[in-house]
């Protein structure tokens, strides 16, 4: 079998996003997407519960982001209640990460980095689902960043390449890891513990 690509298109690269609106000129945007064998109500689950620590991990490189505990496997019932202002921890045991900005059920999620309560986000991240075709989903996923962002104390310059390489391989390996969790027979269940999902 191929490899799964998750080159977004041009279309899908130039067009507006949800969530396009909190950073109107943005010193960096990058645009990744993939199309998921399943319907978009089979996938926003995985969606809804994302995050580190006492949430189902960020499907991506666990030893990276999740302490070393492996994501879930399975819809894990009591994360699924999301709100406006709800966190997405970056890392286990952390304090701050990614909060959620806006979204629409089983259609768009935009999570955003706040450098203090009520500022401005300095990075938003959006996740898309749009239906190809009956059964068939395409998740398209924007980052993009505003001025202020910290490049590891980098200038903007020499910063935004190392993070554009950084994020497209922990945004591929997390499109990938959404996907096969969504098309997997037996990814669904409310009998998921916590520890499961840690």
């Amino acid at each position: 079998m191929w490899p799964r690509s998750v080159r977004a298109t041009h279309r899908e690269r130039t067009r507006v996003l949800p969530g396009d609106e909190l950073i109107p000129e943005p010193i960096g945007t990058v645009t990744h997407a993939i199309t998921i064998r399943r319907p978009a109500r089979e996938v926003w689950p995985w969606l809804a519960q994302m995050g580190a620590g006492n949430r189902a991990g960020w499907y991506s490189y666990d030893i990276i982001d999740n302490g070393r505990f492996r994501s879930a496997a399975r819809i894990v019932e009591e994360l699924q209640h999301i709100a406006v202002g709800t966190l997405f921890p970056a890392l286990p045991g952390a304090t701050d990460g990614f909060h959620v900005l806006h979204f629409e059920t089983r259609r768009s999620l935009v999570l955003g980095w706040r450098p203090a309560p009520n500022a401005l986000p300095i990075m938003t991240w959006a996740f898309v689902l749009e239906a190809v075709s009956e059964g068939t989903t395409r998740l398209v996923v924007r980052a993009r960043a505003a001025r202020g962002y910290p490049f590891y104390g980098l200038p903007p310059s020499i910063g935004m390449p190392f993070v554009r390489f950084g994020h497209f391989i922990m945004q591929r390996r997390q499109l990938l890891g959404i996907a096969s969790r969504a098309e997997s027979r037996h990814s669904t269940g409310n009998n998921t513990t916590r520890s499961e999902a840690a």
